[in-house]
């Protein structure tokens, strides 16, 4: 089983997992968890193939929701579950499979703008991967002289930001700590939503979109609904793919509204 990174924020209230998107990490919802406190807990998580998680040879959804399932069994005390699970992007596929295979971890599921479907565009991504892993970090001695590097081809200062989270320093020089080879080639599965049988997750879900981002479309909504009976989509105005970057207390107050039913 591939061993998965943690850390706790919070030692009281409710236990929520967060799941982040494609080249983050856990920590990108510290002050989202901090913001809940002392209400709930928080445990973020660094998928496979991202953060202080284990490398795998293989991109599984399946792969990851399984590892992340006994992960969550593991850390929690039996009288902490179940858990809220929030996913974001490639997270939120993470969450929807994690729901529908282990039902008894979940009470309430939040999926952030994406959809239990293949398809939306990558094409953003494949840029980054390919941008990412053209740069040459031989010659890089300092994230200073490597966010220079890639601001021509990632223009985006907020974007170049996020992304050089990922930059650590290790005996050899700089390394970026993700997975890129792997993800790269495996952006077509990532695209991806494996078929999940007759399964169905009967428990409350929140389904967020964000306004200006083509990862959600009212139209899935019935077949999110064929999956996941309770679902509610929310659309956030004004925000677009990073729904709780870019809209916080919008994301922030939705979150307790939900988690506040039963």
């Amino acid at each position: 089983m591939t061993d998965i990174a943690s850390r706790l924020v919070g030692s009281a209230g409710e236990r929520i997992v967060f799941l982040h998107g494609l080249f983050g990490r856990g920590k990108n919802f510290t002050s989202i968890a901090k913001a809940l406190e002392p209400d709930y807990s928080s445990l973020l998580v660094d998928l496979p193939n991202h953060g202080d998680s284990d490398w795998t040879e293989d991109f599984s959804y399946v792969g990851m929701a399984d590892s992340v399932a006994a992960m969550i069994a593991e850390v929690t005390d039996p009288e902490d579950l179940p858990v809220h699970l929030v996913g974001h992007s490639l997270g939120g596929k993470v969450a929807m499979i994690l729901a529908l295979r282990h039902p008894e971890l979940i009470d309430h599921l939040v999926v952030v703008d994406i959809a239990p479907t293949a398809g939306g565009s990558l094409g953003v991504f494949e840029h980054l991967l390919s941008s990412l892993a053209e740069l040459d970090l031989n010659e890089i001695e300092s994230r200073t002289a490597a966010d220079e590097a890639l601001q021509d081809k990632i223009p985006e200062d907020t974007i170049r930001g996020f992304l050089l989270q990922n930059l650590r320093t290790t005996s050899a020089g700089y390394a970026w700590q993700p997975n890129l080879t792997l993800l790269h080639e495996s952006l077509p599965a990532i695209g991806d939503f494996p078929e999940t049988g007759e399964a169905t997750f009967d428990g409350p879900v929140l389904w967020i979109a964000g306004e200006t981002s083509d990862y959600v479309s009212r139209e899935e909504l019935p077949l999110m609904r064929s999956l996941f009976p309770r679902a509610t989509l929310l659309t956030v105005k004004g925000s677009g793919h990073w729904v709780h970057s870019e809209k916080p207390k919008t994301f922030i107050s939705s979150l307790q509204a939900f988690l506040a039913r039963t």
